[in-house]
C-alpha cells in the first residue's frame, strides 16, 4: 500500500511529514515557499489524512512507508523535512535507510521517548466518533466538552469529512492510533547515526527539545544544528511561518545558519 501524497515543484526532492491528527496541508505553506526550487512532495502518513488504514502504526513501519513511495516515485534519495510524529518518522527514516535521505530537518520534536501528551485530545476524538453528526458546528460544540482552543478544535476538524449519507464522519483510524499511542506512537526512534547534514528547529515556548535531549540527539545525529525560534510553541510553522519556512529552505540550499 502507498501513502496518499501531492507534489509540486521540480528539482530536487523533499518530502514533507505532518504531525499527530494531521495532514499533508498542514506543512501547505513550506511546500508552497519551496515549490519554486524544488521537488516537493507532500503525504499523509499512514491512518491519517487520505492514505491507507493499517492495524500496524509504528516507527519502523511508517519510514518503510516511505520507502515505498520514492521507489513508486522513482525517488533514489530525499531531503525529508518532519514536524513532531512527522519528525520522528523523518528520524527512523535517517536512521534506517541513510543512503536515501541526503539531509534531515526536523521540528519541534527528540528522538526520545515521551509520556503521553494527548490524552485530551484522543478523549475528544473517541467522544465525537459516537455520534451521528451533520453539520461542523455541531461537531465543533462536541470537541468543546474536552478542549477550549478554538484553533486547536479547527485543527482536529480537519480530520472530518462527509459520506455519502450526508453525515460526517472521521477520516484518521482513531482505534489503531489510540491502541498505538501509548507505546509505539511516543517511543524514541532507533538506529545507526545519521552522520549527514540535520537542523532541529525548536519552539522557545515548547518543552519538547529540551537541554537533556541534546545528547542523545548528537549520538544519533552527529552533524546537526539547532535554532530556537524566540516566542513559539509546538506549533511553530503556524506561529512564525516566514521564519519557519526561511530556515528550512537556508538548510537545504546549503546555507550556513
Amino acid at each position: 500500500m502507498r501513502l496518499n501524497y501531492v507534489e509540486h515543484g521540480q528539482g530536487t526532492p523533499v518530502v514533507l511529514l505532518h504531525g499527530m491528527f494531521g495532514s499533508l496541508t498542514n506543512l501547505g505553506g513550506l511546500a508552497r515557499a519551496l515549490s519554486d526550487s524544488y521537488r516537493v512532495i507532500s503525504c499523509d502518513l499512514r491512518n491519517q489524512g487520505d492514505s491507507f488504514h493499517s492495524d500496524v502504526m509504528d516507527l519502523q513501519s511508517m519510514s518503510e512507508d516511505l520507502v515505498t513511495l520514492l521507489d513508486y516515485l522513482d525517488i533514489e534519495a530525499t531531503s525529508v523535512v518532519g514536524h513532531s510524529l512527522g519528525g520522528k518518522v523523518g528520524m527512523q527514516f535517517a536512521l534506517n535507510y541513510s543512503d536515501r535521505c541526503l539531509n534531515l530537518a526536523v521540528a519541534d520534536i527528540s528522538p526520545v521517548a515521551y509520556a503521553p501528551k494527548h490524552d485530551l485530545i484522543l478523549e475528544a476524538l473517541l467522544d465525537l466518533s459516537k455520534d451521528i453528526i451533520y453539520d461542523r458546528a455541531a461537531a465543533d460544540k462536541l470537541l468543546a466538552r474536552h478542549i477550549h482552543d478554538r484553533d486547536m478544535r479547527s485543527f482536529l476538524l480537519k480530520n472530518i469529512s462527509k459520506s455519502n449519507n450526508g453525515a460526517y464522519q472521521i477520516k484518521i483510524n482513531l482505534k489503531v492510533i489510540e491502541k498505538n499511542y501509548y507505546t509505539n506512537l511516543v517511543a524514541a526512534p532507533k538506529g545507526d547515526p545519521f552522520e549527514s547534514s540535520t537542523l532541529f528547529l525548536k519552539g522557545e515556548k515548547s518543552a519538547y527539545i529540551q537541554e537533556k535531549h541534546k545528547s542523545q540527539i548528537g549520538v544519533l545525529f552527529p552533524n546537526y544544528k539547532l535554532k530556537i525560534l524566540d516566542e513559539c510553541g509546538h506549533w511553530l510553522h503556524v506561529q512564525k511561518p516566514e521564519l519557519f519556512n526561511t530556515l528550512i529552505e537556508q538548510f537545504l540550499d546549503g546555507a550556513e545558519l
